[in-house]
């Protein structure tokens, strides 16, 4: 629910991110490509007038995971008309019956996560009916999983190259923007640099110098809430930021602690009412 306040409040996380950003950036080293790094403002689960605030004080990437929920908020007539300039990512798991819904989303600036070449070839080919100029591209980026985590999508690493290029040489209506991981939560600084963010720099230099690509044009999407510093300063150009901007998710179905705690209770209470009639 938007409360009175919260429009400030929204303001000013934004801006404290964007401050951690060029930060970040201006530690970053100089060796890297200079490209200054892009914040996706992750609105999952928020209300649309948390979206036009942020907006009004001047932001225009904003990040979704589902598909249905990108639909609803893109589509949302305050959004329509508040954000005329608003660019949408989608960063979420992008399943092919869901190709063309997606593609259909007004102002749909980046698919972060084509993650195989029969999707890429999916997006393509939905992309060359639905544009509406027939020179139109869609800016897409490959996922890789770095970790190896079953429960993250992504290519694996050694496959990066063979989709690039097939992309680049068989995907006419895409245009290749870079490199998006997730990697492992949690991962300790205090160990060195994360695993996760020099593996997806490897694999950006494999892909420029096998397919003779120059480096700045291959960007590089890794960084959430709790590590996008750490990501910009080893390269990042894109970060997706979500709770610290629009404050903890808000998921219809989770209940509240006091509601846990009571389902517990009740739980143990009946647990214990079965042992003593078996006991009888």
């Amino acid at each position: 629910m938007w409360k009175v306040g919260m429009s400030e409040e929204v303001g000013k996380a934004l801006q404290a991110v964007v401050d951690r950003v060029n930060q970040a950036a201006a530690r970053r080293l100089k060796t890297l490509p200079a490209v200054p790094p892009r914040l996706v403002a992750v609105s999952k689960t928020k209300p649309p007038d948390m979206v036009i605030e942020a907006y009004r004080k001047g932001h225009r990437n904003f990040g979704e995971n589902y598909v249905n929920e990108l639909v609803d908020k893109a589509s949302n007539p305050q959004i329509l008309e508040s954000c005329p300039e608003i660019e949408w990512h989608f960063i979420g798991h992008l399943q092919k019956n869901n190709v063309n819904k997606l593609l259909g989303v007004p102002n749909l600036f980046m698919v972060e996560t084509v993650d195989s070449v029969k999707l890429a070839d999916k997006v393509n080919s939905s992309w060359q009916r639905l544009r509406t100029v027939s020179t139109q591209t869609l800016k897409i980026m490959v996922q890789i999983n770095t970790s190896g985590e079953e429960s993250k999508h992504g290519l694996p690493p050694g496959e990066t190259v063979t989709t690039v290029k097939h992309i680049l040489s068989k995907c006419s209506a895409l245009h290749f923007s870079g490199l998006m991981t997730i990697g492992r939560y949690g991962y300790d600084l205090a160990d060195g640099p994360n695993p996760d963010f020099q593996a997806l720099l490897s694999r950006r230099q494999e892909v420029c110098t096998s397919l003779q690509l120059p480096l700045e044009d291959v960007e590089l999407s890794m960084g959430m809430s709790t590590d996008f510093e750490h990501a910009i300063e080893v390269g990042s150009t894109n970060v997706r930021v979500g709770s610290t901007i629009f404050g903890n998710r808000d998921y219809p179905n989770t209940p509240s602690p006091e509601k846990k705690s009571k389902v517990r209770t009740e739980e143990a209470a009946k647990k214990m009412e079965r042992l003593t009639l078996t006991e009888q």
